[in-house]
């Protein structure tokens, strides 16, 4: 099952890099829960899958590292990591690290992500 959500999850990083935005989409539930620096927003598929053919940003790399696997029930699994992303918005180069979690649920057969959240790096305290 490890072996499997990583791939899930790489799966999903290289649809968004590809700008597959109907996989990305079809990979997650219906409505996603996503977390991060703009806040928390329930999403359903369509509204996703607009979110990233229209995207501000062109995802060059990524790469994963120290990638947990946790299986909370035999159709729920966490999968946490590292991400180092290289993308570009408005034109500038930028690096990315953060730290990201997903939550995959198995709903008739397949697995879908149900959550997603992402923390940039850094100081937890906000100090820069």
């Amino acid at each position: 099952m490890n072996d499997e959500l990583r791939d899930l999850e790489l799966q999903y990083w290289t649809a968004i890099k590809e700008k597959n935005a109907s996989k990305a989409a079809s990979m997650s539930a219906d409505p996603c829960v996503v977390i991060g620096a703009q806040g928390v927003g329930e999403i359903d598929r369509k509204t996703l899958e607009k979110m990233f053919s229209g995207a501000e940003f062109e995802l060059d790399e990524f790469s994963l590292d120290n990638v947990h696997v946790r299986a909370i029930t035999d159709d729920v699994v966490i999968v946490a990591y590292k991400v180092q992303e290289k993308l570009r918005v408005g034109g500038e180069n930028i690096t990315l690290n953060a730290n990201d979690a997903s939550v995959w649920v198995r709903r008739d057969g397949r697995w879908v992500c149900a959550l997603h959240t992402e923390s940039i790096a850094g100081d937890p305290y906000g100090r820069r």
